[in-house]
């Protein structure tokens, strides 16, 4: 059992932990992700680790509750515990195998979407504890849904903001504010990570591309069971087949088929609609989801 130390209500929806789970802390870094899982009857759900304190053994998750299971584990509070909390799974960032002497002479850039923010900032922080500056833009749609801004402007070299409605930094998309950077203020990165919505990520690939930027992008978003078994995250990656829970989640931006992806992401939201509507309307669901076998 994986007791829940802390845990924060930090958007929309988005909720933050911090879990005790020493054999994790002792050796996760970041890009890495755990499966969590609620009880015996519970969902696997693959979550990239947003911090991890090796001192506390502790083990941060961010999530937003959307389907069945996440808004189940969102009514957990701190003292509940997980029945299962597994990792480190997938391949930390290849930031972290790089020479170091090497890595600092790198003008690094990250774009987070969303709950992107999350996985983005342990790469950040590990970063700036290595004296390595990096610039960071977080986009959303509003200044309701940005997350970890103060914490991550501690730790970054600068901060962007970016939202569609202009509540909070700049009116915008986060493709605007790298066409800024680089196309108005001269600035040249030599690297680029970006992780989000599916959606952003093809678009700022896109842009990078266009700019000549190594890119690096996340596909934590299409991982369902996270030990390559189910097949749900299989994508395209150049002219190879690979998983993103086994081969990533981090790939090369520029090779991924992202239009397939999201063709494959679509495949799973009748069945995740309909369990939602089971847990809703509990006693008063009487069949016709396809799911309980209420309807037989």
């Amino acid at each position: 059992m994986f007791k829940i130390i802390k845990k924060k209500y930090l958007a929309n929806n988005i909720y933050y932990m911090d879990v005790e789970a020493k054999n994790v802390s002792r050796r996760c870094l970041p890009g890495e992700f755990v499966i969590v899982k609620l009880d015996k009857y519970g969902e696997r759900i693959p979550l990239t680790i947003a911090d991890y304190d090796r001192e506390k053994g502790t083990v941060a998750i961010v999530f937003q509750a959307l389907g069945a299971s996440t808004k189940l584990i969102a009514e957990l509070n701190e003292g509940d515990y997980f029945m299962d909390f597994v990792g480190p799974l997938g391949n930390a960032s290849e930031m972290i195998s790089e020479d170091m002497e090497e890595l600092k002479k790198k003008k690094i850039l990250f774009v987070a979407g969303g709950v992107g923010t999350a996985p983005v900032y342990p790469q950040v922080k590990w970063l700036h504890e290595h004296g390595i500056p990096c610039d960071v833009i977080i986009g959303a749609r509003n200044k309701d849904l940005l997350i970890l801004v103060e914490e991550t402007r501690r730790i970054a070299g600068n901060l962007y903001i970016a939202t569609d409605d202009g509540t909070a930094g700049v009116k915008g998309l986060v493709t605007d504010v790298i066409r800024d950077q680089v196309q108005n203020k001269g600035i040249k990165y030599d690297l680029c990570v970006v992780i989000g919505p599916m959606i952003m990520m093809k678009f700022a690939c896109m842009l990078t591309k266009e700019l000549g930027i190594k890119t690096i992008a996340s596909m934590n978003p299409i991982m369902v069971d996270g030990t390559g078994m189910c097949g749900a995250c299989r994508l395209t990656v150049g002219d190879t087949v690979k998983f993103a829970c086994v081969d990533g989640p981090e790939f090369d931006g520029h090779l991924i088929n992202f239009d397939e992806a999201m063709k494959r992401m679509q495949t799973y939201k009748t069945e995740e609609g309909r369990e939602l509507l089971r847990v809703q309307e509990g006693k008063t669901h009487h069949g016709g989801c396809g799911v309980c076998g209420g309807d037989k």
